[in-house]
């Protein structure tokens, strides 16, 4: 089973962060980490999941009404009177780049199924490619079109449909949008083992995100196995590597 870091190390640490990713980073034997992209109101692309801000910052509304200063003006409680910002994604790579040439991998999610942040597949390929990162990404979003457009920029992209159930991942890609692998949710396995071999299935989780801390219970990764899934993006890989 390969072990993704979801949103960084998000259990123990701010989410999409720069010390998350920095904490994740630092597991050996981790497969890659996994975060989410949006576009500032200025164009810029900045490093968040969700589409208003006020869950993990002192600001409130919508982010993409925010400019890429605005955005670094907010703050991200990372306890102890510290605090992080909204990272850009070039501030990531910039921070990451080292760890990806020795091999980790970079799942980044297109957040664009609410708002369609139109040019944001161009902005994430193009600066992929100038810093020579491509054959360490994957690319995902639950937009097949959105999928569609990445692989018309670049072709030998690796790409990954998410959806709640497998199935729907599995039509999804059949429908031609260039996707690689399947992304569903871990619980959401509708469809037998052996109607998902020669696919890469990653699954995501939800659970408990910082501040929040663990319940002590652990997953039992061979039975998501022989329910056909080959990786796993969890709040806390640390616990498993």
């Amino acid at each position: 089973m390969k072990i993704w870091a979801h949103r960084g190390c998000s259990q123990m640490y701010p989410e999409n962060t720069l010390l998350a990713f920095g904490k994740a980073a630092g597991i050996e034997g981790l497969t890659g980490i996994e975060l989410d992209i949006q576009l500032t109101k200025d164009g810029y692309l900045v490093v968040f999941h969700d589409e208003r801000v006020e869950r993990t910052t002192d600001g409130i509304g919508e982010l993409r009404q925010y400019t890429l200063a605005e955005v670094k003006r907010l703050h991200i409680d990372a306890g102890g009177g510290k605090y992080e910002q909204i990272p850009a994604m070039e501030e990531v790579l910039e921070f990451l780049e080292d760890k990806l040439k020795e091999g980790l991998k970079l799942n980044i999610e297109l957040k664009n199924s609410v708002f369609p942040y139109e040019g944001i597949e161009e902005k994430i390929v193009n600066l992929v490619y100038r810093f020579g990162l491509q054959d360490r990404i994957i690319y995902s979003s639950f937009s097949a079109l959105s999928l569609e457009r990445i692989k018309k920029l670049d072709p030998k992209a690796k790409i990954g449909i998410l959806d709640t159930k497998v199935s729907d991942c599995l039509y999804k890609l059949k429908g031609g949008c260039g996707a690689d692998a399947l992304h569903p949710y871990w619980k959401e396995m509708d469809l037998p083992k052996e109607r998902l071999e020669g696919y890469v299935v990653r699954a995501w989780l939800t659970g408990h995100l910082y501040p929040e801390k663990s319940t002590g219970n652990l997953l039992n990764l061979d039975m998501l196995k022989q329910q056909g899934i080959t990786d796993v993006f969890l709040n806390e890989p640390e616990r498993y590597l």
